[in-house]
């Protein structure tokens, strides 16, 4: 799995709104941002990527983004990577991950799954 860069996840962390229902923690090895226990953007090595509508995703695309995709030819659906050069781009990075955020925020919460431990497994 890549990992980000300093510059990348401190970019990251500087462009996460400051929500208090917003939760920042390890996934695929790098960092990803929550709601309501739903996963809204997110660092793959230095790739900023977000969950989006379909409409939003064929924008993404058509100005330089792609499909997410941790696996090569396992893109997964309603995520999207920015256009590289999203660092330098604040206002328009900030833009994306708050769409993101709303779009996230009024999905159903998501239940914590009980641990293995606590399923007998």
């Amino acid at each position: 799995m890549p990992r980000p860069s300093t510059a990348a996840r401190d970019a990251f962390q500087a462009l996460l709104p400051k929500d208090p229902a917003v939760t920042a923690r390890p996934m695929f090895g790098n960092l990803a941002a929550f709601v309501n226990g739903n996963m809204f953007t997110g660092l793959f090595g230095d790739d900023l990527f977000v969950r989006t509508t379909d409409d939003e995703r064929n924008r993404l695309l058509k100005d330089g983004g792609a499909d997410f995709a941790p696996m090569p030819g396992r893109a997964m659906k309603g995520y999207v990577t920015l256009p590289p050069g999203w660092a330098k781009r604040e206002k328009a990075t900030r833009a994306e991950i708050a769409r993101s955020l709303d779009f996230a925020r009024a999905l159903p919460p998501k239940t914590p799954k009980p641990s293995r431990a606590k399923r007998g497994a």
